[in-house]
C-alpha cells in the first residue's frame, strides 16, 4: 500500500519538464538539476509547459512510483519561488490545494501548533 503524507517532503521543480520522462529520466533529473537523492523517501514533483499535467516521484524501499495527473481544463498553479530557486518544498496540504485546483492565496489559514522542522544534517 502506498499513500502520500504530511510526513514526507515535497519538492516542487521550478522548470517545464518534458512528461514522456519515466522513472529513469526523472530520477536524473532529481540528482543533476536538484542535487537530491531520489532515493530518499521524499517526493518529487513536476509540471509540463502547460501546466495541465503533473508527475510526482517517489522512492517506497522497493521501487520508484509515479503519479500522473492530466486535467481535462484548466492548469495546475505554481507555488511561490524565490527569484534564484530551481525547487521549492510544499507542504502536503499545499500539495492537495494545488492538486485540487484551490488558488493557493485565496486561502486562509487559521493558527494551528507546528512543530519546528530540524534541519538537514550534512555530513
Amino acid at each position: 500500500m502506498f499513500s502520500l503524507s504530511p510526513s514526507q517532503r515535497y519538492y516542487f521543480y521550478r522548470q517545464a519538464t518534458d512528461m514522456r520522462k519515466s522513472f529513469n529520466g526523472l530520477s536524473g533529473l532529481v540528482r543533476s538539476a536538484l542535487g537530491n537523492d531520489p532515493l530518499s523517501g521524499d517526493v518529487f514533483i513536476f509540471l509540463n509547459r502547460r501546466r495541465d499535467k503533473i508527475k510526482l516521484l517517489l522512492w517506497d524501499r522497493t521501487g520508484f512510483l509515479i503519479f500522473y495527473k492530466s486535467l481535462e481544463r484548466g492548469t495546475f498553479e505554481l507555488p511561490a519561488f524565490a527569484p534564484d530557486a530551481v525547487s521549492c518544498v510544499l507542504s502536503w496540504d499545499k500539495l492537495l490545494l494545488i492538486l485540487e485546483g484551490v488558488e493557493l492565496n485565496s486561502v486562509r489559514r487559521r493558527k494551528r501548533y507546528r512543530l519546528k522542522e530540524k534541519s538537514k544534517m550534512e555530513p
